[in-house]
């Protein structure tokens, strides 16, 4: 039942908010506060990335036209510039993260038994980063170029539900191949990644926790071939062969043997070569599982055009991460409530019917229903037709 609700506040039901409380707990975020708790700056953060707020004014000056609808919207706090630019930039974006990750775990439970382009068993994931433009004179701290500053963003993606599961936000700078050292490795699993990550000794680390990786091999690649296996050519595979590295340095950092896979896209008339870790596979979908690691590319795309990354509220680097987590907070939300609700359209969809009837009193999947069911309900059966034949 709707019980006169506002469609913003039938979104914020399903936050845990007593999961927010620990984690604005853990980092002392309310300490010294007031009036304006970090759940009111999460409340009006969220309502800038659903209607595209372009500034810090402009989500004052909207918030503060709606009036009582605010409260009981969950709004307790006086909305002011200040007080929200003031929150941005020194409550601990921590907080904004790890409440992040507790929704990402749920949206993660709900598409655990989606498929994606392939019948595999395992989990499999796809892992890239994107770069996000600043300006020099804004972001010093994020200097990337001689006159630009930039952000990136390193991203590993569950594939079953295009969910993020593991987000390091660095300065432009910091090479992609780094991010490895952070990323939470499990056993089984498979990890695509494309060859700006090869780095032997991060990937053997790969190997030593028992995880599988996908990635395309260089060309200056030192190695010998130690066996093959017979390859059914119609199907674009070119070869399978069991190798081992003899570079000085490769060798040592990787001492175990590799499996690398040729195939030929007939498509676009280009040869891939691939390396992984796996044995067990059938060779064709080695390149069919790399191929999936271009949904993170898909996903890089989709908040950047859905979600405001590109423009920032503050110019700090606390600034810049609490406004890029609860984006992704605001990607998740959305992927929780298109399952829970079965709603049929696509995230992009969603994301822009909330914007223009956020405040409206209406049933939430009510918003979400076909226009060809809307007018099939619509439809006065006691009228005559036009043109009755």
């Amino acid at each position: 039942m709707n019980n006169g609700q506002t469609i913003f506040s039938q979104l914020i039901d399903f936050l845990p908010i007593h999961e927010f409380r620990k984690c604005v707990a853990r980092y002392d975020g309310n300490r010294r506060i007031r009036s304006f708790s970090c759940w009111d700056q999460f409340l009006s953060m969220i309502f800038a990335q659903l209607t595209y707020r372009q500034s810090l004014r402009d989500i004052i000056t909207c918030l503060g036209s709606l009036g009582p609808k605010l409260y009981h919207a969950g709004f307790r706090g006086p909305l002011r510039r200040s007080t929200l630019a003031d929150a941005n930039e020194s409550r601990d974006w921590r907080i904004y993260a790890d409440f992040a990750a507790v929704l990402i775990q749920k949206a993660r439970g709900l598409y655990h038994d989606d498929g994606f382009a392939l019948e595999l068993e395992q989990p499999a994931y796809a892992f890239d980063s994107t770069t996000v433009d600043l300006c020099l004179t804004l972001f010093p701290w994020a200097k990337f170029r001689r006159r630009k500053s930039a952000i990136k963003l390193h991203t590993l993606i569950d594939l079953r539900g295009n969910i993020p599961c593991f987000v390091d936000i660095t300065g432009g700078k910091v090479a992609d191949v780094t991010s490895l050292d952070e990323l939470p490795l499990e056993a089984g699993s498979f990890y695509m990644m494309d060859r700006g990550y090869i780095d032997f000794a991060r990937l053997y680390g790969f190997t030593q926790s028992m995880a599988f990786f996908v990635t395309r091999a260089k060309r200056t690649l030192d190695f010998s071939r130690q066996s093959y296996q017979q390859v059914d050519k119609s199907t674009g595979l070119r070869s399978d062969q069991t190798i081992v590295l003899r570079g000085p340095k490769t060798s040592q950092l990787y001492p175990q043997p590799l499996r690398m896979v040729s195939y030929q896209a007939q498509d676009i008339d280009k040869r891939f070569v691939f390396l992984t870790n796996n044995f067990s596979l059938p060779a064709l979908t080695i390149p069919m599982l790399y191929k999936c690691r271009w949904q993170v590319e898909l996903f890089f795309k989709w908040i950047k055009q859905n979600l405001s990354i590109k423009a920032f509220y503050g110019n700090s680097i606390n600034a810049v991460k609490t406004q890029v987590w609860i984006a992704l907070s605001v990607y998740v939300l959305v992927a929780i409530v298109k399952k829970e609700m079965k709603i049929k359209r696509g995230l992009a969809e969603i994301l822009q019917i909330l914007s223009i009837g956020l405040f409206e009193k209406t049933p939430i999947l009510q918003a979400f229903l076909n226009d060809s069911v809307k007018m099939e309900n619509a439809v006065d059966h006691n009228q005559l037709l036009l043109f009755d034949f």
